[in-house]
């Protein structure tokens, strides 16, 4: 999940929103100010609600930003890499450069999110009561509730033992210490991901059609979500296992072709559309990577403005490129390749392009890496 703007960092760890979060954010914001406030607390003025509902709405989104940070630090003490953190309709992911040692790793690293929710409903929880004991009545308090309440469901929640919750990575520690096999650990955490989401889906329409309404197609959509979550963390747990062992260095193409950002988009469909084989083309200064053209988006610019338009401008951007080093497991760097949508990697070292990893170098490895696996089974 891309972030489309930038909030900056926290523990030296970028830190993005996607526009999805808006969504939400409107949504959660409406249901308090425009519904659970009014009922419970009714003749006040609406500005009261409309504030009340607003602090709860920012409050929750720093509680989910809490829970995402935990993972990336506890991830760094336990040597992973950590690309950023975005958050988004269904929360936040904290995006980690790798797989985790260990099932210990694991554990820890999946486990702390759902703690500090945990932690979180139960201040808010503990202040509501202190307070509901003294005799305070009033919005502060269903504030303060709600909140508490919120946080502890997604604590729940998140600890339910499928991928890709965070109970599906412990899930996936569990079944990982139990047999040594992190691939078949994945599949397993990754199926229980795909029963649940086909139980919130037939849940949630059941509930929309006896009246419940917008929540019985919000339950249906996370389930639908985590069928597509589910199903792809099988497909890269069977795909990793495929490449394991295999570098960057192994896969990529060395030396590819580079061209100037300056150069126009004529020149390059001239000179270099049919002379060159690959369909994408690095874009370099002093060979150092800033860009990256591909056929696709060379093709989406009109043949009137192509005498005008520089390569530059339509690559995709030095911020979205996806670079590696040589000795980098190829593992590790799958993950990354949806960052641009161009699907590709660089590979550089000492910050100069030495090489680049396509959606075709990653399918020969795999068919390389599989044939590698019946034949090792085989024996």
């Amino acid at each position: 999940m891309r972030a489309s703007f930038r909030l900056g960092r926290i523990v030296g760890v970028p830190v993005g929103v996607n526009w999805s979060v808006l969504v939400i954010f409107a949504l959660i914001w409406w249901g308090l100010s425009a519904n659970l406030f009014p009922q419970s607390y009714p003749d006040r003025p609406v500005v009261a609600y409309l504030l009340a509902g607003l602090a709860a709405a920012v409050v929750f989104f720093l509680g989910l930003l809490a829970h995402e940070v935990s993972h990336a630090v506890v991830a760094r003490r336990n040597g992973l890499g950590v690309e950023g953190i975005t958050l988004w309709l269904f929360g936040g992911v904290a995006e980690l450069r790798g797989e985790a040692r260990s099932p210990g790793a694991e554990l820890r690293i999946a486990g702390v999110g759902p703690l500090v929710s945990l932690i979180i409903g139960a201040f808010f929880g503990a202040i509501a009561t202190v307070l509901a004991l003294a005799g305070v009545q009033g919005l502060l308090l269903g504030v303060l509730a709600w909140l508490g309440g919120i946080n502890l469901l997604l604590a729940l929640f998140n600890i339910l033992p499928a991928a890709p919750l965070d109970g599906g990575r412990l899930l996936r520690a569990a079944v990982w210490k139990a047999t040594g096999d992190r691939t078949r650990a994945s599949v397993v955490a990754a199926r229980a991901g795909w029963i649940l989401g086909v139980v919130l889906i037939g849940f949630g329409l059941w509930r929309f059609l006896t009246g419940a309404g917008v929540g019985g197609l919000w339950l249906a959509l996370i389930g639908w979500f985590l069928i597509g979550a589910a199903s792809m963390e099988e497909r890269q747990a069977r795909m990793g296992s495929a490449l394991r062992g295999i570098r960057v260095a192994d896969v990529m193409t060395p030396q590819p072709q580079t061209a100037s950002g300056e150069m126009t988009v004529a020149d390059f469909v001239d000179n270099y559309l049919f002379a060159y084989r690959h369909t994408a083309l690095p874009l370099t200064e002093d060979g150092r990577p800033v860009g990256l053209v591909t056929l696709d988006r060379v093709r989406g610019v009109p043949s009137d403005a192509r005498g005008s338009t520089t390569l530059e401008a339509v690559a995709c951007r030095a911020d979205d490129l996806v670079l590696a080093s040589p000795d980098e497991p190829l593992t590790d760097l799958l993950p990354r390749l949806s960052d641009c949508a161009d699907g590709r990697a660089l590979v550089v070292a000492d910050g100069r392009l030495v090489g680049i990893v396509s959606p075709s170098d990653i399918s020969r490895a795999v068919q390389r890496g599989s044939m590698r696996d019946q034949l090792t089974a085989g024996r």
